[in-house]
């Protein structure tokens, strides 16, 4: 019987059901997953997301639908890279229009 303990990130103190747990493959993807499971279970997504990438602890990441499991297949470099490039696109986008 697995256990959903999750740690709480604390910084100074979607509904996208079409997604399925085992088609997901690159970094994006499953940031976009975890975002969810997270939200579902009541977690601020942005600081959980925070507390794994900064510490490497999975139990920062709730394990609801498979979301800790499917975190810990893709390097914490590789989730940062997709957020930096994610938030320059459209800032990027924000600049020119």
């Amino acid at each position: 019987m697995e256990h959903d303990k999750t740690t709480q990130w604390s910084i100074m103190n979607a509904n996208h059901n079409s997604m399925n747990s085992t088609e997901l493959s690159d970094a994006r993807e499953i940031l976009q997953y975890v975002y969810i499971a997270l939200k579902e279970k009541g977690y601020n997504p942005v600081v959980q997301l925070t507390g794994f990438i900064t510490t490497g602890d999975p139990t920062y990441i709730t394990s609801h639908k498979q979301a800790r499991s499917m975190i810990c297949r893709v390097d914490r470099d590789d989730l940062v890279e997709e957020l930096v490039r994610s938030y320059l696109n459209k800032l990027n986008k924000e600049i020119y229009e």
